[in-house]
């Protein structure tokens, strides 16, 4: 059993400040501190480019990867990390559209993240070979699925949406798409450290996700991509970047993938993120992650009680159903910008998404139930004296 009393001593947080809103960016490992500064001064620092090998920093996207393997069911070899989320999108989905020539439809759901869009589109684009996407509403789905069939190339879906919360049935799309002979392709963004995923018993052709929201691998931190090991033979990778070459320092002038998901690899692996990552990632090591769900769940009941019986201005966005849900909890209102301001203006933090939600993110390893009851009161606060209605917190920044 997780000792979350004892992960929460683990992150470096604002005294007083209630971190909701890990779910966009994690907060930081108190040990990542020392692991950064040691890799800049004893390694990047005594070793220079011994590092490589003496350090093992090649080797630490497939390290890495295994690790974020354990959190989202994959074989150990299927899962590898660097780049960003958008390259990963873009990489999967590429192969997955190779492997189903003369397929037309990429098909996903109008509350898709929009950059996954963008990358379809823009492929699609480069392409020109007529692929087209269609974005239906997200319980609408499965049905499009049946109608579009023999068309149907590439299911490429968010399992978490990332302004509500609604989570995707993982296991019933993907039997739904191998029915009509699709390939999946799936975005853990808001999935992977939100509770327990099992890609290789949905039986999953592609995962891809991000490190720094709830794995805490801080700003910039690398994005992970996983292949099926039935596929990762067969695919062939879009970019085909120096390090998914089978021998990089062989210097050839032709491209020769390298084994399994190591062609997925593109280009330097960014060395003192992935220091970060890693003390991150010493933490999941002690996490069960039933149990992290279980309790995931009780404090987002806790919250949606709280708001409801006290900010009736506030209506629930994400799914009633616990189960139905990621590790989030989204309300409309209509001035959802500056009522957040006002929070963040009072140390409770989440982030809005436009046009009208209100988004906060409960992650155990450092939420607990008081910081969901100080949350709540403080929330209570500004919208029974309107105290979010202030020329300065209607005034939008750049990030929201």
């Amino acid at each position: 059993m997780t000792d979350f009393s004892e992960t929460k001593r683990l992150f470096s947080l604002p005294e007083g400040m209630i971190y909701l809103d890990g779910n966009s960016l994690g907060p930081l490992p108190t040990a990542a501190k020392d692991r950064v500064a040691a890799c800049v001064q004893d390694e990047w620092g005594e070793m220079l480019i011994t590092g490589w090998n003496k350090a093992g920093w090649m080797a630490q996207p497939r390290g890495l990867g295994d690790r974020i393997g354990r959190l989202i069911g994959a074989a150990p070899g299927s899962t590898v990390l660097g780049d960003t989320l958008s390259i990963k999108v873009y990489q999967a989905l590429a192969s997955a559209l190779e492997l189903r020539p003369g397929r037309k439809v990429i098909l996903s759901d109008n509350g898709n993240f929009p950059t996954d869009l963008y990358m379809a589109d823009g492929l699609a684009r480069s392409l020109g070979q007529g692929h087209r996407i269609e974005t239906p509403a997200p319980e609408d789905v499965a049905a499009r699925i049946e109608a579009i069939h023999d068309d149907l190339a590439v299911l490429l879906l968010t399992e978490v949406d990332y302004r509500t919360g609604r989570r995707h049935d993982m296991a019933a799309l993907i039997r739904a798409a191998h029915k009509v002979g699709a390939l999946v392709v799936w975005d853990l963004a808001h999935s992977a450290g939100a509770f327990a995923v099992d890609v290789s018993g949905a039986d999953a052709d592609f995962a891809v996700g991000c490190t720094y929201k709830y794995l805490n691998g801080g700003p910039g931190a690398p994005a992970f991509i996983y292949v099926a090991p039935r596929l990762s033979e067969h695919v062939r990778p879009a970019l085909s970047g120096w390090l998914g070459h089978d021998a990089p320092f062989a210097f050839d002038l032709d491209y020769r993938p390298g084994d399994g998901v190591d062609r997925m690899r593109v280009g330097t692996p960014p060395v003192l993120q992935m220091a970060a990552l890693e003390a991150a990632l010493d933490i999941w090591d002690q996490v069960d992650m039933e149990a992290l769900r279980a309790r995931s769940v009780a404090l987002c009941e806790q919250f949606i009680a709280g708001v409801e019986a006290a900010c009736p201005d506030l209506r629930l966005a994400s799914p009633r159903d616990a189960w139905a849900r990621g590790s989030q909890v989204s309300f409309h209102f209509e001035h959802g910008y500056a009522a957040m301001q006002a929070l963040i203006a009072r140390g409770v933090i989440g982030d809005f998404r436009a046009p009208d939600i209100m988004r906060f993110g409960f992650t155990p390893l450092y939420i607990d139930e008081g910081d969901v009851d100080r949350a709540v009161e403080t929330l209570t606060d500004i919208m029974a004296h309107r105290l979010w209605d202030r020329p300065a917190y209607h005034t939008r920044a750049a990030v929201t």
